[in-house]
């Protein structure tokens, strides 16, 4: 165990969003680290949330059943708790297009109420809000640092970026103690692989594993970054732990490209089944 995640010892941590796919990851960790892990989720359809993610850890953990827009129930959450890792949102692209008023209900509204409750009865907790790689847009310069230009291209960017930035100004005017993640396409275990709406890799995983061909697009040479969730959670505590990152906004990727058609490739030869195919 490192130092940094002793931090977690019999700390009361809210994951909101907490059966979804990182945040029962996350959860999980915390609770192999000795914290009270209180979840939060409202299991919205399409949004992700299951309790089979967290089954392994049901008799260690307090899940309650309610929305983060919903201010009555923040208002209690958010009482004594050292930690608060805010992944609740609106997380789907196709989603934010079909109903962009949603997304900014859930995204915006959601963390702002979140923050209200924080202002009024726990300003000593620790806040980690977890954004988007997307909140830049298309890339003017390379490496992308923080310190790089946003310009978000879609609704769910656009509203993770507002999100951010209610995190950032809570810290600055109300001192409530936030940091900002902008994470990269993840992957790993508990995230769904029906559809191709949350990220690609998972459902290329199952094309594969069910014999099916694995459509890759164009000539297959975008290059994308894919990290692995065990890796998010880790920079999730690491922050946390760390008093100078509040304020702060990180990105967080595996910093080691890979374009679709060797991804397919890859998971392909790793499966022994299904195929490659451009579209």
């Amino acid at each position: 165990m490192g130092l940094h995640e002793k931090v977690f010892q019999r700390k009361r941590v809210l994951v909101t969003g907490g059966l979804g796919f990182i945040g029962s990851n996350l959860s999980i960790r915390l609770v192999e680290l000795g914290a009270k892990v209180t979840i939060v989720d409202n299991m919205m359809p399409r949004l992700g949330g299951n309790l089979f993610n967290v089954k392994e850890i049901m008799d260690h953990i307090q899940v309650n059943f309610s929305d983060v827009r919903d201010e009555h129930s923040m208002d209690y959450l958010v009482k004594d708790q050292d930690f608060i890792f805010h992944l609740a949102g609106q997380v789907n692209h196709v989603d934010s297009i079909r109903n962009p008023i949603q997304d900014l209900d859930i995204n915006c509204r959601g963390t702002l109420v979140l923050l209200e409750s924080c202002r009024k009865y726990n300003r000593e907790v620790k806040i980690i809000f977890s954004g988007t790689r997307g909140e830049y847009g298309a890339s003017v310069k390379l490496p992308v640092g923080e310190d790089h230009p946003t310009n978000p291209k879609g609704i769910y960017a656009v509203t993770n970026l507002s999100a951010e930035k209610m995190v950032l100004v809570y810290d600055d005017v109300h001192k409530i103690s936030g940091s900002c993640l902008r994470i990269t396409n993840t992957y790993g275990p508990r995230h769904q692989m029906a559809h191709d709406e949350y990220g690609v890799l998972n459902w290329f995983v199952r094309k594969a594993i069910d014999h099916e061909s694995i459509p890759v697009f164009g000539d297959g040479h975008i290059l994308r970054d894919f990290l692995y969730v065990d890796d998010l959670v880790d920079c999730f505590l690491q922050v946390a732990a760390h008093p100078a990152a509040f304020g702060e906004v990180f990105n967080v990727g595996s910093g080691i490209p890979i374009n679709f058609v060797d991804l397919a490739k890859k998971i392909v030869e790793v499966a022994g089944s299904g195929k490659v195919a451009f579209t």
